[in-house]
């Protein structure tokens, strides 16, 4: 349910797999990753369940030409399951590893709405109130609420839908973007419906938000960001990058994301356009630090917190969607999807289970999302009772 990356091209016919890269995608690297943030290791599940999700998850990435991904399974009394599979470089061939920096998309969202709840319980922000009132030149803006920004219903059009601007990024992925360049493509299109009046995934709504943030606070998104939401967690190595940098060590990330639709290495094309809807980077280990904080509003007060969590229905069966969290099934947090790469932070309420997933490619098998093939996979054998919905072609021919 994460669109913080570009529409797709028409869909081309891909060249094969090199038989090199086939035999590196299916190496199992594995390993436990550092607990951090003061946990315990926890230990893994019974070997045979831990069997189970290995021999799945290489199977997965075989069918699927994914080069590389970290899974993060934990529950509480029960046990966890933390490994890479593939490779994080599909041209040395290096492996994938639990600790490698990765982008995020979308999970970015969860760091920004804080930022925007924090200034609520300050008592400078009000839920209610108007975006204009902190950003001019909105259509609607008068009748747009900050609430409606972060539940995804303003109406407001997406800009990455823009056909214009998608194909200036496809001939120039290096080029940057700021975030009134971003509001100017979206408002050359009429508002798609009345505010409130539905769900819609728009990332113009995280950029209208992320300009609050700067505005109200006076400072930059990615400095306020990480003096009020990432360090108060210790989440060292999470950072919202103002550029196309990425620290070491990364994951390489692939992408058909291409004016003739082939697979390229999209590391190091800048996400500017991304910005406060979907540029943050991230690994594992912090990722499993925040899912919990965020669900419980540790950074936050209770108040603020319960309006957070009411979600709504967006018209997907089983989804619904709060101030900046998703529910997928019962999985609450977020998924993120931008070119070159893929990630999962949920938690489940029912046994405390927090999942992480991250990939090092946004490259659809059949149509159908990467993350959410591996968040289905891992769940349907591990948490049987409550797995990650099966996906469905996202861009059907």
């Amino acid at each position: 349910m994460s669109r913080s990356r570009p529409a797709r091209a028409p869909r081309r016919r891909r060249a094969a797999v090199p038989a090199t890269v086939a035999v590196l995608l299916a190496a199992l690297c594995t390993g436990t990753a550092p607990a951090g943030h003061g946990s315990a290791p926890a230990k893994d599940f019974d070997a045979t369940t831990v069997e189970r999700v290995d021999g799945a998850l290489g199977k997965l990435l075989k069918e699927t030409g994914l080069p590389g991904v970290t899974v993060g399974l934990w529950i509480p009394g029960r046990g966890s399951y933390v490994k890479s599979l593939g490779v994080a470089d599909t041209k040395t061939g290096t492996p994938m590893k639990t600790d490698l920096y990765s982008r995020v998309g979308s999970i970015t969202k969860t760091f920004t709405v804080t930022g925007v709840l924090q200034l609520v319980d300050q008592g400078k922000v009000g839920l209610d109130d108007p975006i204009s009132r902190y950003v001019t030149g909105v259509p609607n803006g008068e009748h747009i609420t900050v609430r409606q920004l972060a539940e995804l219903r303003s109406g407001l059009f997406d800009y990455i839908d823009d056909k214009q601007w998608q194909t200036d990024l496809r001939d120039d992925p290096e080029r940057a973007y700021n975030p009134r360049r971003l509001l100017d493509i979206a408002f050359a299109h009429p508002p798609t419906f009345k505010p409130g009046a539905k769900w819609q995934y728009s990332n113009t709504n995280l950029i209208l938000l992320g300009m609050l943030v700067e505005k109200v606070s006076g400072r930059h998104l990615s400095d306020y960001l990480q003096e009020h939401v990432f360090a108060p967690l210790k989440l060292k190595s999470t950072s919202l990058p103002t550029g196309a940098a990425i620290p070491d060590p990364h994951a390489h990330g692939y992408t058909d994301f291409t004016p003739d639709g082939a697979i390229t290495d999209a590391t190091a094309w800048n996400p500017s356009w991304a910005w406060a809807t979907g540029a943050a980077v991230s690994d594992m280990n912090d990722l499993r630090a925040w899912t919990p904080a965020l669900l419980d509003g540790k950074l936050l007060t209770k108040k603020t917190q319960a309006e957070r969590l009411k979600t709504l229905p967006t018209g997907v069966p089983g989804i619904s969607y709060g101030l900046g969290v998703l529910d997928t099934a019962g999985w609450i947090g977020h998924n993120g999807d931008l070119p070159g790469y893929e990630a999962v932070a949920v938690r489940h309420p029912d046994d405390k289970a927090v999942l992480v997933i991250l990939l090092n490619s946004n490259v659809n098998h059949q149509d159908k999302n990467l993350s959410s093939l591996v968040a289905h996979t891992v769940t349907s054998i591990v948490t049987p009772d409550h797995p990650w919905p099966a996906p469905t072609p996202v861009n059907p021919e």
